[in-house]
């Protein structure tokens, strides 16, 4: 037996040739630590199971979990001027928006589709907190109007997932600009009664939340949210005091009035079914005259003196 061949050799291959396994096959949790399988957090809509600590999704899949079947229409979103103020720091602007694209495989910060949930048609835009920080851009604000033009045209709800970091600093004031006109959205679906949900997910803050993220007919927030404009920092250094304990948190909000629901993930395709039902205008049915109702009491005895 020549155990240089039988045994060191194939050692030493074995450990040259070693397999690299992916990192992301393991997801850890921000809270507890505890390690859940990449497949198995999938499976369960990317929610910690023994936590319930809610995984940030990204704007495709959250689209497929939300519609029925994960089936739904993709609305088109106008394109926008690349950087209009030829922007750069550290990087150019255009390289930053080509790594996001690389990375999400999305165009911009926010997709817009349109389908059935539990059966009720309505039109949904997720924002993609992994694109730029979800932060709002000419094309994100496009795309948020996009939406609420597309539930108008089609007299459907409305249901906006928020998640952004705030305006987009490389497009300075075009980005500011894009509060009041979605702002002015959200007013138009007010006025065709049309009912506009909004989803504050893990983070919503700057000023996503000073327009149309704190618009909605109903405010739901996932369990454990980030939700506010300003950083608990910049408060308690502006403010001078410290912070109370769950400050800007979705359960804290709720108990202080500025969230309507606290809705975990796995019950929001019923609960935002439900709100809409409730919520979409039904057709009124035409209310008789006086003449027509007495008229339509005789008929039955002017036929029985006929038959007669």
């Amino acid at each position: 037996m020549n155990w240089i061949n039988d045994v060191v050799r194939p050692k030493i291959k074995s450990l040259l040739n070693k397999r690299e396994v992916p990192e992301n096959l393991w997801i850890k949790c921000p809270e507890t630590g505890e390690m859940v399988f990449h497949r198995d957090l999938e499976a369960n809509h990317y929610v910690i199971p023994n936590s319930g600590y809610h995984m940030r999704m990204s704007a495709p899949k959250r689209l497929a979990y939300f519609f029925d079947d994960g089936q739904y229409e993709s609305i088109a979103v106008p394109e926008v001027a690349i950087d209009p103020l030829k922007f750069r720091d550290e990087r150019r602007y255009t390289d930053r928006l080509k790594d996001a694209r690389t990375k999400t495989g999305l165009q911009d910060a926010i997709l817009v589709g349109a389908g059935t949930v539990e059966g009720v048609p309505m039109v949904t835009a997720v924002q993609d907190f992994d694109f730029m920080g979800g932060s709002l851009g000419m094309a994100a604000g496009e795309a948020v109007i996009a939406g609420m033009e597309a539930a108008l045209n089609r007299k459907q709800p409305f249901v906006m997932f928020a998640a952004s970091g705030g305006a987009r600093m490389q497009e300075g004031i075009l980005s500011l600009m894009q509060l009041p006109r979605t702002t002015a959205g959200v007013i138009a679906l007010r006025e065709a009664k049309l009912p506009y949900i909004v989803v504050l997910t893990n983070p919503t803050t700057g000023g996503v939340t000073a327009s149309y993220a704190m618009l909605g007919d109903i405010q739901i927030a996932e369990p454990g949210a980030l939700i506010g404009f300003a950083g608990p920092r910049v408060i308690e250094q502006t403010i001078r005091e410290k912070l109370p304990p769950g400050f800007q948190r979705s359960e804290f909000l709720h108990e202080h009035g500025m969230v309507d629901l606290v809705v975990h993930r796995h019950e929001l395709r019923q609960t935002i079914a439900r709100l809409c039902g409730i919520l979409t205008p039904q057709p009124t049915r035409q209310i008789d005259k006086p003449e027509a109702k007495a008229k339509a009491k005789s008929a039955p005895a002017q036929d029985v003196a006929l038959a007669s």
